[in-house]
Parts: C-alpha cells; sequence; structure tokens
C-alpha cells in the first residue's frame, strides 16, 4: 500500500488539505470534531484559507439532528450526537472522510454546497470505472440498482410480498441478511457509495462527506443509513470486486474537489 502523508498539502492559494490520520493514525471521532471546530473559527476570521480536512475515522457512529430513535443500534452501541444535518451514518476504516470548511457568501445557498461535494465525489467514482449518480430526494452519491420488477425474489417471495413495500416501519435491523444494507448490491437495489451531511454556521462549512472505498460495509447493518429502509450502501471495491484503498482515492479525491470547490462560482442563495 502507498504511504500516505500527514499534514498539509502545499499550494500557494485556494483550497487548502490538511491530512489528519489514516490506517494506523486513524483519528476518534472526538478530536477531528474539536479540530473542525478550531479551523472553522479561523476560517471565519479570515485567518486560513478554505480548507478540507481528509481522514479515516476509527470505529464509530454519529447521528445528525433528525435521526429517530429507530434508526439507533438495537445493541445499544454508543451513538455520537452531531450538530450537522441528515441522519445517523456510520465512520470507519477504509472510509475517506473529508470535512471542507469554506466560507460561503450569505445568504448560504446550503443545497448548491451539498451539489458540488456530491459532483466532485461522481468524478472521483467515474474515475475508478464506477458510475456514481444522484438520486432525487436522497443527498450522497449512488450506485443505481436495477428497475424493480427485474430485481431478484427476496426471502424466496415475489417482489409483491417484498415487506417493504407495504410497511413504512419495515426494520431492516430485524429481518436478517437478506434485507441488511450491506447486501443491496446482491439484491441490485439501488445503494450509497458516499453520504453527506453538513452544517453552515456564521456563513461557513462543517461537516462534509465520507466516501466508502473499502470499508466492512456490515457495520452499516446495525442501523438504519440514513433513516433510508428500501436501499443499502457500497463501496467502490464492492463495486469493482477488486480491492481499492485509501492511499489510491486520496490524490483522485484531492484533485477533483480542488477544480469542483475552487473554480465554481459561488452565488448567495436567491431570496
Amino acid at each position: 500500500m502507498t504511504a500516505i502523508s500527514r499534514g498539509e498539502t502545499p499550494a500557494p492559494e485556494g483550497l487548502r488539505f490538511v491530512h489528519l490520520g489514516f490506517g494506523a493514525d486513524a483519528v476518534a471521532y472526538e478530536p477531528a470534531w474539536q479540530e473542525q471546530r478550531r479551523v472553522h473559527a479561523a476560517r471565519f476570521a479570515d485567518e486560513v484559507p478554505d480548507t478540507c480536512l481528509l481522514l479515516e475515522h476509527q470505529e464509530v457512529y454519529t447521528a445528525g439532528r433528525r435521526t429517530s430513535e429507530d434508526e439507533r443500534p438495537l445493541d445499544g452501541t454508543p451513538v455520537v450526537d452531531v450538530d450537522r444535518g441528515g441522519k445517523i451514518t456510520w465512520h470507519g476504516p477504509g472510509q475517506l472522510v473529508g470535512y471542507p470548511i469554506q466560507k460561503l457568501p450569505r445568504p448560504v445557498d446550503v443545497v448548491a454546497h451539498v451539489r458540488r461535494l456530491e459532483d466532485a465525489l461522481i468524478r472521483v467514482c467515474a474515475e475508478f470505472g464506477v458510475e456514481g449518480t444522484r438520486v432525487e430526494g436522497r443527498s450522497g452519491v449512488w450506485v443505481l440498482g436495477d428497475p424493480v420488477e427485474q430485481r431478484p425474489a427476496l426471502g424466496g417471495l415475489r417482489l409483491d410480498f417484498d415487506p417493504r413495500t407495504t410497511d413504512e416501519l419495515f426494520d431492516p435491523r430485524l429481518n436478517g441478511p437478506e434485507y441488511a444494507p450491506s447486501n443491496a448490491g446482491q439484491r441490485r437495489e439501488d445503494r450509497k457509495l458516499a453520504a453527506i451531511g453538513i452544517r453552515v454556521a456564521k456563513g461557513v462549512t462543517m461537516h462534509g462527506f465520507a466516501l466508502n472505498v473499502n470499508p466492512d460495509t456490515t457495520s452499516f447493518d446495525k442501523i438504519v443509513p440514513c433513516g433510508i429502509r428500501d436501499a443499502g450502501v457500497a463501496s467502490l471495491s464492492g463495486e469493482l470486486g477488486r480491492e481499492v484503498t485509501i492511499a489510491e482515492v486520496l490524490p483522485v479525491a484531492e484533485k477533483h474537489l480542488r477544480d469542483v470547490l475552487e473554480n465554481a462560482d459561488l452565488l448567495p442563495r436567491a431570496v
């Protein structure tokens, strides 16, 4: 595996990348959150340029403000409640996490910022030969599944009897591996490659994205990822059928994040 350097990626101007830790140096969630807040305050004061923190996290579940109790782990696994948007997700080894801390014109167009992150990550996936896309009403980057009528039967039942089509409270955590989010690819369903959850305070962004490179996706099976019960999760390695590493993805992610975030025509939200 190619070594990943720690520290800042030099840049004369524009977006600055800071590597907080990867692999054996993966970062616990709380210290990374504290560093986000520190850089956020410095960016608001114009003491630093726009900055993107890049890292792998030690294993953790985090819950955004809209998370429901029935989406959390059933076994009492600890969850860190955070101040970003979105719902519950997992972070851990094999997942590239990015926290772009960027000053935007006010009133801030939050949706446009999310779309820019999606665009950059879709480009990253494409460079590795995976077709990522958006799904209406669902943030993040997705791999689309087959049309519903072409998907295999679940649990030996015809699609007409798939409980998820009739029960809004169907709980994949309780219904065996055939419904697990990590098995969405086998079911040929829509599956999320990258999750996005952000916060904007004082016109400066926080939190960001998590791109599944080569994680153990069964970690998502304890929760209802992002509150979505009728789709699942994916990784670049799983989609390609070969091992892809964080070290391979990191320079590609930096290239496309820089291109998209530096060259965007930043406009205030229309009012």
